[in-house]
């Protein structure tokens, strides 16, 4: 199966790369002699060193022996292990029974250890604000979409309202951007969306002193497009929600970025009566 085409990902496969191909030359070993010597075909070798092709824990252990750096091995290895890790597809994250709710309920541990989160969300309502109808409607589809079973869901729903609690917590501060066609797409009925939208309007009011939520509208000029649903952990690290995976970004350089377009985002949105005016529509809308 071929690398993940993300930058943070690659970047990381890339540098694996480069260590396995420098301890190969420093060895004086050709590329030959170590495919021949693994028991690999003449190709491997080649596709390893330009990351084509990502090496398995065994591949890294028998490259390091042949080219005497067994002790670089466990340290390759757990760079391995770090480049997989930044990428989890949702399947692999919902695996086994209970696996949609045991997820939500992992991601308590990362929102209760930061002291900041930047969230933007381009296709929903972020799920710290959800409703428990909204949530229901969407985790429903989420677990179609991965082959689950519908029991997972009301497991899944609850850990997620329970993860809410983080936006009481003190000292704590909330900055949700949202663009505002996510106010449109439909999850559930009307009684569900005007639940949801009114839910919102009272948080643009004010409601929970320590998160502010801005929406993108539509008319309003922006020097940002539109991105996927992406959150930031305390400037240091960013989860980025794609349609197969979580994507997990640490690369200083990589951070910065989505930093930088959060706040380029942040100058094009609106907020409180502002905001709470386009909810208002939105909900009428949904009726």
């Amino acid at each position: 199966m071929p690398s993940p085409q993300y930058p943070a990902v690659q970047a990381a496969r890339h540098a694996l790369a480069d260590r396995l191909r420098e301890i190969r030359v420093n060895a004086g070993v050709k590329s030959k002699y170590l495919a021949e010597s693994a028991g690999w075909d003449r190709w491997k070798v080649g596709k390893i060193e330009h990351a084509q092709r990502a090496p398995s824990v065994t591949d890294i252990r028998t490259w390091c022996r042949i080219c005497d750096a067994e002790d670089q091995s466990e340290d390759l290895v757990a760079a391995l292990q770090a480049a997989d890790s930044a990428y989890s597809t949702w399947k692999r994250l919902q695996r086994g029974k209970g696996g949609l709710r045991r997820l939500q309920e992992s991601r308590l541990a990362l929102y209760e250890g930061a002291s900041t989160d930047w969230t933007y969300c381009s296709q929903v309502v972020p799920g710290l604000l959800q409703t428990r109808g909204y949530v229901t409607e969407l985790l429903t589809l989420v677990s179609r979409r991965s082959g689950g079973p519908d029991d997972d869901v009301p497991g899944a729903v609850t850990a997620r309202i329970d993860r809410q609690r983080v936006l009481w917590r003190p000292g704590r501060k909330f900055l949700f951007l949202v663009e505002e066609a996510a106010l449109y797409y439909r999850f559930g009925g009307p009684e569900v969306m005007s639940e949801q939208l009114s839910h919102l309007a009272d948080i643009t009011a004010s409601a929970i002193p320590s998160v502010a939520l801005g929406i993108l509208p539509f008319s309003r000029p922006r020097t940002q497009w539109v991105l996927e649903n992406f959150t930031v952990f305390d400037g240091t690290k960013v989860e980025v929600e794609i349609l197969s995976a979580l994507v997990t970004i640490t690369v200083p350089g990589e951070v910065s970025l989505y930093l930088a377009a959060f706040e380029d985002l942040f100058r094009s949105a609106v907020f409180g009566d502002e905001a709470g005016s386009l909810i208002e529509a939105a909900r009428k809308a949904c009726r």
